[in-house]
């Protein structure tokens, strides 16, 4: 299998000729690299004028490798080959590097380039990749590969350091700074124009809310330390705003979004996501780009891919699984509009003993939770399992806001939130079977698509019922989730060792003991004339809760070999718009749009899939028996979608009649391995989640814009990117 590596972006803040000049520095031996024991010139080209120079050395490298080993290939060092085209005029430097020794075995290839900030020309940028495909090494595979991934994370971390190094000595040589070529009959005044060309600095584009931030960081304050950490936030701000590459979401005016479009910045990762390994820096950047080629503009924050990277230990596989079926359950319940849309009933308001409460040690947002004094039984009856799981999902959804507010107030990262479970006054009574199953499907739903987001979990005032709600729930509550759990029974939590060592005093809620008032509900018994009807005339028995969303604009459909998923949509005149947005949840499929010749018949063939919860197996309006070209035509080619894939995609009719949307289940020796989302189903079927609007003529003027305005209802992510369909005749994968 082939290991792909790619490292972010670095930028040198020099010009593109004195980090060339620093670069040749480092041959033919260099005393920074021990393991690089030299290099010979194979062949050299130099163009007449100077400006292509392209060089092919061979170099020896002393490998990290075992003794043992070492003494069974036979060798002490490695031979590579690295090939460098450096081109003055465009000011690049593309380096390719391959192994020698071994090449039958093994294959190392390496892809650096350096080339000039796209924003700043007197700033350089470099950027690397490297694969490695091992096919067989005595036995010493997996040992091999290790060594190369610890030779790679050594050459990303010492690689800046050697440059800026060498940069340094030679400006504290007393000479002249490495000109700037320009062709040689180029003119003295045309060489002075271009040299002062103003340095075109990326836009600030700051959204209502950031430009509320930062300009509460720019008042005057009357605390000197306030105005020093505003400074230097300030300071930290204005080096950020001229990445250039990442500019559009390194600095705190601009919105992070903006990230899909562009590359990620070392300065960056330090800055807003922490310090990660160069293993684990490749892994985000390649799953960002994967999710960017799979889901266009709907890919989430760096932030969000992260957190489900560390959920899964940095395997790209398992992440990709969960977080595709997380993006899918976030676009089928709207949750991206959960903060907009979503009010708290009165019943909660009252009785729901949770808020919001300061900031811990860390600077972690501080959620308090008197779970000892909440009523499970009454908030059930009265606002439902669905009520509590949305206001559950509201709460993670503010924290994440409040999170990333906090990452550009304090000036480090802020990935979670701290949590504080008070148990005071809980019994027998919490451990209600219908409210222990709602803390099941809460913990599962949070589990699996808010991994990560909480950083410290305080359990205060325990009683002796606890062991037992304890054994019940442990199981459900992921390993790593475990770990960030401090339980404290009785008074423990009081003094060293307690609640201090992780909250200032001056926070502590004043009923554990502390010096801060703290607002949030005592909770208390819900009266039961507050209860839904349904509850009130059978007590013990809960009514059945309405979906997470009743609105969901996105249905299901199950699709098995033989009986594909057909959509039946009539256009009344010639310009209307069919619309689509679909998620393949489990397996791969092929999608086509078909237009029927003749009269079809409103009562399809339905084939009802064993075991498809929460799907309507599938709809087939076709006769098997029609032919192509006379029956039925072909208006969109097939195309195949992938399991995981994001499509969007718009059709204008050319003429009116009945038109089908067809999911077909797609098997192919060459398909990926599967990863499903769906562990009730068996391998043959595959799972589409789908939404469809039929814009009418009239009110779709042949624009992109007219098609964007019309979609008001389309898909809530892509509301949020300004990306609703996809104008032409083919899918947007």
């Amino acid at each position: 299998m082939v290991q792909k590596y790619q490292s972010p972006v670095r930028v040198y803040k020099f010009p593109f000729e004195l980090v060339m000049a620093a670069y040749e520095k480092r041959f033919p031996t260099c005393h920074m690299i021990p393991v690089f024991l030299g290099s010979d010139i194979l062949s050299e080209y130099k163009s007449d004028d100077g400006a292509v120079y392209i060089v092919e050395r061979r170099c020896r490298l002393n490998v990290d490798a075992p003794y043992l080993l070492k003494k069974i290939v036979g060798v002490d060092y490695v031979h590579f080959r690295q090939k460098n085209s450096l081109d003055r005029r465009e000011r690049t430097l593309k380096i390719d590097a391959n192994n020698e020794s071994f090449s039958s075995r093994i294959i190392v290839k390496e892809n650096c380039q350096y080339t000039v900030h796209p924003d700043n020309p007197d700033w350089t940028c470099f950027e690397q990749q490297a694969s490695l495909d091992i096919k067989s090494f005595f036995g010493f595979e997996s040992t091999v590969e290790k060594i190369a991934m610890k030779q790679y994370s050594s050459n990303i971390k010492k690689g800046k350091e050697i440059i800026e190094y060498y940069i340094n000595e030679i400006l504290s040589e007393e000479g002249p700074m490495p000109p700037r070529w320009f062709p040689p009959d180029m003119s003295e005044t045309e060489k002075e124009r271009r040299m002062s060309e103003p340095k075109a600095l990326p836009p600030v584009v700051p959204d209502e809310n950031e430009s509320k931030v930062m300009a509460t960081l720019r008042r005057p304050s009357t605390h000197p330390e306030e105005d020093a950490g505003s400074q230097s936030d300030l300071e930290l701000g204005a080096t950020a705003a001229n990445f250039g590459a990442t500019a559009a979401v390194t600095t705190s005016d601009l919105k992070e979004d903006a990230i899909a479009k562009t590359k990620i910045d070392t300065e960056y990762i330090e800055r807003f996501l922490g310090k990660l390994t160069p293993v684990q820096e490749s892994r985000l950047i390649q799953l960002r780009k994967w999710l960017q080629e799979t889901h266009k503009e709907k890919v989430p924050k760096d932030t969000h891919i992260l957190r489900f990277l560390i959920a899964r230990d940095f395997n790209l596989d398992k992440t990709r699984e969960m977080l595709c079926h997380s993006l899918a359950w976030r676009k089928l319940h709207r949750i991206d509009r959960l903060l907009e849309t979503y009010k708290m009933s009165h019943v909660m308001e009252k009785f729901y003993p949770g808020g919001w409460h300061y900031y811990d040690r860390d600077d972690r947002p501080l959620y308090i939770l008197r779970l000892g004094g909440m009523d499970v039984k009454g908030l059930i009856k009265a606002v439902g399992e669905e009520g509590i799981l949305k206001h559950v999902l509201s709460v993670n959804e503010d924290g994440i806001k409040r999170a990333e507010k906090a990452t550009k107030l304090k000036g480090h990262p802020v990935s979670a939130c701290t949590c504080i479970v008070d148990l005071e006054g809980l019994s027998m009574r919490h451990l209600w079977r219908p409210g222990i199953r709602a803390l099941l499907r809460i913990i599962e739903t949070v589990e699996a698509n808010y991994p990560e987001t909480m950083g410290r979990l305080l359990i205060v005032r325990a009683p002796r019922v606890f062991p037992v709600l304890w054994t019940l729930i442990n199981p459900f509550i992921d390993e790593n989730t475990r770990k960030k759990f401090m339980i404290y029974g009785g008074n423990d939590y009081q003094g060293p060792g307690g609640l201090v060592d992780y909250i200032d005093q001056q926070f502590i809620p004043d009923f554990l003991g502390g010096d801060c008032y703290c607002g949030v509900p005592e909770g208390g018994l819900v009266p039961k004339s507050l209860y839904q009807a349904e509850c009130r005339e059978h007590e013990e028995d809960l009514a059945p809760e309405p979906p997470l969303f009743a609105d969901s604009l996105y249905h299901t459909a199950y699709i098995v070999k033989d009986y594909p998923h057909e959509l039946l949509i009539h256009v009344p005149e010639r310009g209307c718009v069919i619309t689509w947005d679909f998620d393949i949840l489990k397996g791969d499929v092929v999608f086509t749009l078909l237009r029927c010749r003749k009269p079809i018949c409103d009562e399809p063939h339905q084939h009802h899939v064993h075991g498809a919860v929460g799907g309507i197996g599938s709809t087939q309006y076709v006769d098997k028996r029609w032919v192509v070209g006379v029956d039925i035509s072909i208006v969109l080619a097939p195309s195949v979608c992938r399991d995981g894939d994001s499509v969007q995609g718009s059709h204008v009719a050319s003429q009116p009649g009945s038109y089908l949307l067809q999911w077909k289940s797609f098997e192919s020796s060459k398909s990926r391995a599967p990863h499903s989302f769906d562990f009730s189903l068996t391998g043959h079927k595959s799972k589409v989640m789908y939404y469809t609007e039929l814009i009418n003529s009239h009110d779709f003027r042949g624009s992109m814009s007219s098609l964007q305005s019309c979609q008001s209802s389309f898909s809530s992510l892509s509301i949020n990117t300004g990306q609703s369909g996809t104008q032409g005749s083919c899918p947007s994968r």
